[in-house]
């Protein structure tokens, strides 16, 4: 049969072959009209009730634990019940922070749409007009991470999936190795091994301020901890006296010393010089330890001093973190793509939250610079939580700061990550898989003592010194 006759037979004749005309029509136009597949996902997703969210409402909370402030938020959108929290703790300022989240972000942000993250992160990034205000970035910060929670709620997925999904299934934690004495630190050090820690950050006897400071400076009231650290008679400058370059130079190098001949070479350490130092004694400090591999040296330069790292690059192959302190892209950017640092420590709601951080990883990452976001007790356990979705979803994970959370912190927030054998886990529920328990946050107003504190650093003399 040729083709004739088969389409002849197929349609019955003249009538089959004007119906099937007809039929091919309306499939073309059928096929013109369809949506794409990914509009087709989307279409689908909403009709199953996955509709768009608006923001309805902003609640700002501030609690007080343990003497430290924290700021936290809930944004609660168009569909009942889910809500998303976040992070934006500046322990010396709460109050301005609150202010700016109430005052000025709220009224900004109420029946925006709850999906646009990276569009409402740039617009809160400029709404101050001038870029970089740690107050302003924390508030943002709060916000971003409450979005970011949201999105993992509603896609019944931690927001580390999100993010790229698991690259590891836990994070190593930073140990402590401080004490009264040498003897003291090596016990610590010591105990901590035993429960699976590797890392130490450790400090010379006496609060790693070389001796434990000097005792005469007027007016001052020695912490219980020694190290230096208390108060003005008036309570309100908090001061920590440094002393020389070459007593904290030396204290640190025995502190090194010590750990290397009596512990010995398998574990990693480093400190926190926090710019007690000047610059002239941190170059000779890097060098001076170079022979006791610490695998990082923080801060040994202000943020205003960084040039000087090049000369440390020169000199020495010690491990630099740096980046506490970072609150703009022009401060950490130099110094990652010139690769003067091996360790970046910003305080990711001071630098303008996770949205923020996932970029400042990726971009660390081309340059081999690992993360150690700043984890103290001055950080909610939300933003822990964030600093640890970051991190499980990226390549260049190097420590994770902080220890475990008390009973009232865990009280107040329901899914606080957990430590085991020295690693950090994700309980893996949705969004940042941590809570505020509203109830039990009102048994801990930050009302109670002064609303935040000044930060001081003075000689015996009474010299302002940094940090």
């Amino acid at each position: 049969m040729d083709r004739r006759q088969t389409l002849k037979a197929i349609t019955g004749g003249a009538t089959g072959a004007l119906s099937l005309a007809a039929s091919k029509e309306v499939f073309a136009q059928a096929a013109a009209t369809a949506p794409q597949p990914a509009a087709a996902g989307r279409d689908r997703a909403r009709a199953g009730g996955v509709p768009a969210l608006k923001i309805t409402d902003i609640k700002t909370f501030t609690t007080k634990v343990g003497g430290t402030n924290m700021i936290n938020v809930k944004v609660y959108t168009s569909e009942p019940g889910l809500y998303g929290i976040g992070c934006g703790t500046h322990a010396e300022r709460p109050t301005l922070v609150a202010d700016t989240v109430e005052k000025y972000l709220k009224p900004f942000l109420l029946g925006r749409n709850a999906d646009e993250i990276e569009k409402i992160w740039q617009q809160m990034w400029i709404a101050p007009y001038w870029r970089g205000s740690v107050d302003a970035n924390n508030a943002m910060a709060a916000i971003d991470g409450a979005l970011w929670d949201i999105m993992g709620k509603r896609c019944g997925v931690p927001v580390y999936d999100l993010l790229g999904g698991k690259v590891r299934n836990g994070l190593r934690v930073l140990g402590s190795g401080g004490g009264r004495d040498l003897k003291e630190m090596e016990d610590r050090i010591r105990a901590q091994m035993a429960d699976g820690y590797d890392h130490f950050r450790v400090s010379a006897p006496g609060g790693g301020l070389g001796g434990g400071g000097s005792d005469g400076a007027s007016g001052v009231e020695r912490s219980a901890g020694g190290g230096g650290i208390g108060r003005t008679a008036s309570g309100e400058l908090v001061v920590d006296i440094v002393p020389s370059d070459a007593v904290y130079n030396r204290k640190l190098i025995e502190t090194f010393d010590h750990i290397r001949k009596n512990i010995g070479w398998d574990i990693e350490i480093g400190t926190d010089v926090h710019e007690r130092v000047s610059p002239r004694g941190a170059i000779m400090l890097a060098k001076a330890v170079e022979q006791y591999r610490p695998f990082f040296m923080e801060d040994l330069f202000a943020p205003e001093d960084v040039e000087y790292y090049k000369i440390v690059r020169q000199q020495s192959s010690i491990g630099i973190a740096m980046g506490e302190l970072f609150v703009n892209v022009n401060e950490w950017l130099p110094l990652v793509s010139n690769r003067l640092i091996d360790i970046i420590r910003m305080h990711i709601s001071a630098a303008g939250g996770l949205n923020l951080a996932r970029k400042v990883a990726h971009t660390c990452e081309f340059f081999g610079v690992t993360t150690s976001w700043h984890g103290p007790a001055n950080v909610s356990p939300v933003g822990h939580a964030i600093n640890m979705h970051v991190d499980l979803s990226i390549y260049n994970f190097g420590i994770c700061e902080g220890g475990k959370f008390s009973e009232q912190l865990q009280e107040i927030f329901p899914g606080c990550p957990e430590i085991r054998k020295g690693i950090r886990y994700s309980n893996d529920k949705p969004g940042l898989g941590i809570d505020l328990d509203e109830k039990v946050a009102a048994k801990y107003p930050a009302g109670n003592g002064p609303a935040g504190s000044n930060r001081g650093v003075q000689d015996r003399d009474g010299q302002p010194r940094r940090p």
